[in-house]
């Protein structure tokens, strides 16, 4: 029976007792990072959650009761339709070259974010000169900044029939002027150019940034075996970008259905001659929601694309996971 009992261990046998984990407290470090991070949140909170309030929208008949509050228009005097509000992308017979431009576009445009901005990022993070370097990242940086109206009246001032630059120097060596708001053959082309030439600059300067983060003595090392540049591109540059690379892809992929509105609306000007090759989905939503005043429209198709974006968003991300397990968004 003494077996049985349970032995004390004695003082003396050498088997101190662990002390006790103490409690983590809030300190004065993480007081500061909250700071910190307030104006982010609050931001996020206006503009990101906040706004989820009109996938209502989506579902409803808007209709406003004077005298009474949004509230009360929304949900009392409005009638739910069901997915009503959705049939209408399905009802114009050209949605299926809408659809297609927004693709096309998308994916084009995703090739070329993905490739041009690390080329350019590779090719100025090996200039000698640091002020020849800020130049560049400066000079490719500022198109960020400018909205597409400013742009689009830039791109008139060369387009423009009369007056255009392009059409005054084709006049003035014997050509004839092209007629650019009425011929829809051009515009694929310019569409791409333009998209490239005022985002590409963003996307260089993060992989800058990342390229700054390898340790150069890697790139010594591979000097001294007598690797090439190409060759240290191949072999320590690439795949040190290649979780940043994946992170870009990924993100551009949840965009593939909806397309930049003031790119294909306000460059083109509206012109009813383009509308073949420059009509997305975006810009025919807001054409039916001027025509229509249906609120519902918007947000019906707001909601359907990022629904698309966020399950294309899911699927890329598993994609990229199974080829690399280190890379992906989550």
């Amino acid at each position: 029976m003494a077996l049985l009992k349970k032995s004390k261990m004695p003082a003396d046998s050498g088997c101190a007792a662990l002390p006790k984990p103490k409690k983590k407290r809030f300190s004065l470090d993480d007081l500061e990072l909250t700071l910190l991070s307030l104006p982010t949140v609050a931001w996020f909170l206006a503009f990101c959650y906040v706004p989820l309030f009109g996938i209502v929208f989506a579902f409803k008949k808007w209709k406003m009761k004077p005298g009474k509050s949004f509230l009360y228009s929304l949900f009392v005097n409005s009638k739910w339709v069901g997915l009503d509000n959705f049939k209408f992308l399905f009802l114009n017979p050209q949605m299926g070259n809408i659809i297609r431009n927004t693709l096309v576009y998308n994916i084009i445009f995703l090739i070329i974010g993905v490739t041009l901005p690390v080329i350019l990022a590779i090719m100025i993070s090996y200039m000698y000169s640091s002020k020849l370097r800020k130049i560049c990242q400066t000079a490719t940086f500022l198109p960020h900044f400018l909205s597409w109206v400013i742009v689009s009246y830039f791109v008139y001032a060369f387009l423009s029939t009369d007056r255009g630059l392009i059409n005054s120097i084709l006049t003035s060596s014997g050509g004839e002027a092209i007629r650019w708001y009425q011929s829809p053959e051009y515009w694929p082309a310019i569409l791409i150019f333009m998209n490239t030439w005022k985002t590409f600059g963003y996307s260089m300067v993060v992989y800058l940034a990342s390229l700054t983060g390898i340790d150069k003595g890697l790139y010594e090392s591979a000097v001294i075996d007598g690797a090439t540049i190409w060759q240290q591109i191949k072999g320590i540059t690439l795949p040190l970008l290649r979780p940043v690379l994946s992170i870009m892809f990924i993100l551009n992929v949840g965009h593939i259905f909806t397309s930049e509105f003031g790119l294909f609306y306000h460059v083109t000007r509206d012109s009813g001659s383009l509308l073949s090759v420059t009509q997305t989905i975006d810009v025919y939503v807001y054409k039916a929601l001027m025509e229509n005043n249906n609120y519902g429209y918007s947000a019906a198709t707001s909601l359907l694309q990022n629904t698309i974006g966020c399950i294309l968003i899911v699927i890329t991300n598993l994609v990229v996971k199974r080829i690399d397990p280190e890379s992906g968004l989550f």
